[in-house]
């Protein structure tokens, strides 16, 4: 089996369904040519019957692009399955996304139909696209609930029926990783013709375990990854395309790899946040503002001795300029010292411990201090030894 996962990002399809988040499709095809140039593998660029605008933006971002593959949602009905082909006619590779819901939550509640209706119909709806002459990629919506007998028995049959890929989306974000591995090792164990597809993982973020269980299904066999970036996506998100591409490269001992150029994360990040109006939380894990920031006095010293301390991964590999020390009254002397030095002062013994006292009292008045801060610190200091 392959150990390279591909990515297939869609902050352009389910990350743009965050309420407020929408763009242009200038916008788009701006993010669809970073992304391209990131190295993601698959973007889905939209859902084309949803509304003149994503239609016009799969068909533009099918000619902006020519590397990765240009995906088209669609859900398992003849309508949908035409408008996404013809919006892909530009596309150098094309792929249509269609499917329909697995769990049993979804064929009564939804669907009002029942299982076997629904594998019915997604059989038919692969065979239907698969003759569009694109890459057909199924979806069985709510895997992470379904009846897993049934859920089996769907991936056999939109296999045979041609699916070149198959997605098995957390989607609700319900799934325990240990549980959600096994779903996924189940299909292995179980669907006989599984290797003429690739696996696909799609996951929510409802409890925090977006990343943690893509991983789990990445380790049981998944090769395919579908992430947005900084996570965003519907309700609490999607699984972050940073998050797993860093743990991928970080964790070498998983034997994978993708074709993410890591180090134009960062500012891939930071486009898609301006654009769709959505600030980066600030603890963000790899693109947050304090990802690579020291506050701690002990973590800083640490840090100061060997980077690798506290630090597993070098900003540099993510597009961050540097790490930073942020000095605050939880900051020790080493922290000062350097930061001092980088301003040109040089302070020690007596005169260190006096500028440090002085440091803390201006730090708990203003929970920050910054480097005009320490200037007037230290010039202060030199007067009273005149």
């Amino acid at each position: 089996m392959s150990q390279r996962i591909q990515i297939f990002d869609t902050t352009l399809r389910d990350g743009e369904q965050v309420p407020g988040c929408q763009l242009s499709t200038e916008e788009k095809i701006m993010i669809a040519r970073e992304l391209e140039a990131l190295g993601v593998d698959v973007i889905e660029a939209g859902f084309p019957i949803s509304s003149p605008g994503d239609f016009l933006s799969v068909v533009e971002i099918s000619k902006a692009v020519k590397i990765p593959t240009v995906c088209g949602l669609t859900r398992a009905k003849k309508d949908d399955i035409d408008v996404a082909a013809e919006a892909l006619n530009h596309a150098a590779k094309g792929r249509i996304h269609t499917g329909i819901g697995s769990s049993d939550i979804h064929i009564k509640h939804k669907f009002k139909s029942t299982r076997e209706q629904v594998l019915e119909q997604g059989v038919w709806a692969v065979k239907y696209a698969k003759e569009k002459g694109y890459e057909v990629e199924f979806y069985a919506e709510d895997a992470g609930r379904a009846d897993l007998v049934f859920l089996a028995q769907l991936t056999e049959a939109v296999i045979a029926a041609g699916a070149d890929v198959v997605n098995i989306p957390d989607t609700t974000g319900y799934c325990l990783p240990d549980l959600y591995g096994k779903r996924i090792q189940y299909l292995f164990d179980h669907v006989s013709n599984i290797h003429k597809a690739v696996i696909s993982v799609h996951c929510h973020n409802d409890l925090g375990l977006a990343t943690a269980n893509t991983i789990a299904g990445l380790t049981h066999g998944a090769r395919q990854a579908e992430v947005t970036m900084n996570g965003i996506g519907e309700r609490a998100g999607n699984t972050s395309l940073e998050e797993v591409a860093m743990i991928i490269q970080v964790h070498k001992d998983l034997g994978l790899h993708t074709n993410i150029k890591s180090e134009r994360i960062y500012e891939l990040s930071q486009l898609v946040s301006s654009t769709m109006r959505m600030p980066v939380q600030a603890n963000k894990a790899i693109v947050g503002r304090n990802a690579f920031a020291h506050s701690s006095g002990i973590h800083q010293d640490g840090f100061l001795k060997h980077a690798e301390n506290y630090e597993i991964m070098n900003p540099a590999d993510v597009g961050v300029p540097s790490s930073s020390i942020v000095l605050t009254a939880r900051s020790g002397r080493a922290a000062l010292k350097h930061r001092v030095e980088l301003l040109g002062y040089h302070v020690e013994g007596d005169e260190l411990n006096t500028l440090y006292e002085n440091f803390l009292l201006v730090a708990d008045e203003k929970k920050m201090v910054h480097d005009a801060d320490l200037v007037t610190l230290v010039t202060n200091l030199e007067i009273l030894q005149k």
